[in-house]
């Protein structure tokens, strides 16, 4: 478990089922617009349908168990708040990884994402050993840029038709960090320049 006051991340269980859905229903057209869906399939091609609570928990533990991805909840004031997932954990010469996530729009503003993932980041490069970290965002997702950009990740580009997100395929900015840019740790930096930070 990681924590910074009100906000903590935990892996995801089975037992979440019933809250996730409430959160995730709730918000249903919130996060429609940024989802990930399933493109059609190719002639002859295998059809891919959308899992399953229980089948995407099973994925997303069979997946950090050999190391390629970890998958949280995140829980604000002690409730289910939303997801975050450090997913396509690459190592060898690479020892990268790229963040998702998603927040309840009831919640959102009070700065719990950026301390999400602040709290991820410094985690993938103090413990789990990740040299590199992206976050790719669509370009008109400027709730989810305030994020990335409040808590210093650079700009590296745009990757043209790089997702399937909400019927099509769309366009992604991309951000990223190092550790060499960290000199603190990012949780640290966050509380740092957060607005209010000066006043506390």
């Amino acid at each position: 478990m990681l924590a910074d006051g009100d906000t903590v991340l935990r892996p995801i269980k089975l037992r979440d089922q019933r809250a996730w859905r409430e959160v995730n229903q709730r918000n249903r057209e919130w996060l429609r617009r940024w989802e990930a869906t399933i493109p059609p399939p190719a002639p002859g091609g295998p059809v891919t349908h959308r899992p399953t609570y229980r089948q995407m928990v099973r994925h997303l533990r069979a997946e950090a168990h050999a190391g390629r991805m970890l998958p949280f909840i995140i829980e604000y004031q002690g409730r289910l708040a939303g997801q975050l997932t450090v997913a396509g954990i690459t190592w060898g010469s690479m020892c990268s990884g790229h963040v998702g996530y998603w927040i309840d729009q009831a919640v959102a503003g009070r700065g719990v994402m950026p301390t999400a993932v602040a709290l991820a980041v410094d985690h993938c490069f103090r413990v789990v050993g990740l040299h590199r970290i992206e976050v790719c965002i669509r370009p008109e997702n400027l709730p989810s840029r305030r994020v990335v950009e409040k808590l210093g990740f650079r700009q590296e580009g745009l990757r043209p038709r790089y997702l399937h997100i909400d019927g099509a395929w769309r366009d992604h900015l991309v951000y990223a960090l190092t550790v060499e840019e960290l000199s603190e740790g990012l949780l640290e930096r966050w509380h740092r320049t957060r607005p209010g930070a000066s006043q506390k």
